[in-house]
């Protein structure tokens, strides 16, 4: 009898009885291998393998099919060679699991393999081989600022899929190659693996290393760190540590799934009961440095994107209005505070259209202020 495919709520709840586990590393014709060597030398983002469809990859943000239609059984051998076996007991307890791995020739890449309608999916996420610069990504030099920072909580912001675990470890990469110091990465899964002739640098994995977010970070605040990298801030007691910690000295490196500057801090706000806002905003209005949120965009030239992004530092008027709650307030500041570095979205967009990396239209879709940013581009 066909177990029915369990709700999301379910996945994190209910043992996978009843299915089949992906065998591990028997595929000989290493048609994996040949799928992610496609999806690499088209430039593509992401791969996704779903039974009943044709592998399909992602360039510039649209989906290619590559191939026949895959059978279940296709799929099960697909999931099976890159799944880890120390990840299949997760697997088989919830039905979804992360993790990344390497492949010689063809570099790192992040996976998310789970269930649905009686087969097995996995959406691979490409990194790139090594964390590229600021110039690379097209970012603007004013990242410079943060990755010399001492101390204090720095949140990289965007929705899934705009690089923020790309320029994440960029911003790392910089800082390692120019100080001397102690770096921790606590991440689920570890994306890239960072190594430096200067600093040393320690990763650990939730789920392989530590149990949680929670009980690495606490283990890494007893390890002597300078920079803690935090893939995601998912729980209050994450975040709270992570304020925390930034608040005592540390450099806390941390991404969150927002939209922008305001978003940000309202979701880590938000998290916590009515009865500990008052001194979370206190915190955060501490510990906070600086906020990048970024969208990324299509390139005119069609290859590939490049991201817009609105960055806010923590200045004494920021700090203010955190404090006091008047957090909506912080995405017109934004705009007042362009002369301490802080970039508003529609300028980022404007400069990206001047210097002809994007179109106009493409700049509008994502403007806070169409007027404004048509204001912007007036020669």
């Amino acid at each position: 009898m066909e177990i029915p495919a369990p709700t999301v709520r379910e996945r994190q709840e209910v043992p996978v009885t009843g299915w089949e586990l992906p065998a591990v590393g028997f595929d000989e014709r290493d048609e994996i291998g040949r799928l992610l060597k496609a999806a690499r030398d088209r430039d593509a983002s992401d791969l996704l393998i779903v039974a009943g469809s044709p592998a399909m990859i992602r360039i510039n943000g649209a989906l290619s099919p590559t191939g026949d239609p895959l059978t279940e059984e296709e799929t099960r051998t697909l999931c099976g060679d890159i799944l880890p076996r120390e990840r299949r007991q997760i697997l088989s307890d919830t039905g979804s699991v992360d993790f990344a791995f390497t492949r010689p020739g063809l570099g790192r890449f992040r996976c998310n393999l789970h269930r649905q309608r009686g087969s097995w999916a996995a959406a691979i996420r490409l990194l790139p081989k090594s964390p590229p610069g600021f110039e690379e990504l097209n970012l603007p030099p004013v990242l410079d600022r943060i990755v010399a920072l001492n101390h204090g909580l720095v949140l990289v912001t965007g929705p899934t899929g705009s690089g923020k675990s790309t320029t994440l470890a960029s911003m790392l990469s910089q800082i390692l190659e120019q100080r001397r110091l102690h770096a921790i990465t606590i991440e689920d899964p570890v994306e890239y693996e960072h190594s430096s002739s200067l600093s040393l640098v320690e990763h650990v994995e939730v789920g392989r290393d530590a149990a949680t977010f929670p009980k690495a970070l606490r283990a890494a605040l007893r390890q002597d760190p300078d920079v803690l990298l935090v893939g995601e801030m998912r729980d209050p007691e994450s975040i709270a540590m992570a304020i925390t910690a930034a608040e005592t000295g540390h450099l806390v490196l941390s991404t969150l799934h927002t939209g922008d500057v305001a978003q940000s801090i309202n979701r880590i706000v938000d998290s916590f009961p009515p009865e500990q806002i008052e001194t979370v905003r206190t915190q955060l209005s501490i510990s906070l440095a600086a906020v990048l949120s970024q969208h990324l965009i299509p390139r005119i030239d069609g290859e590939g994107r490049v991201p817009a992004v609105e960055i806010m530092f923590a200045t004494d008027a920021v700090r203010n209005m955190i404090r006091s709650g008047k957090i909506e307030q912080l995405r017109s500041q934004v705009g007042m505070e362009k002369r301490n570095g802080s970039i508003p979205l529609d300028h980022s967009l404007a400069s990206l259209v001047q210097r002809k990396l994007i179109s106009e239209n493409d700049a509008r879709l994502r403007a806070r202020n169409p007027l404004e940013l048509d204001a912007l581009l007036i020669p």
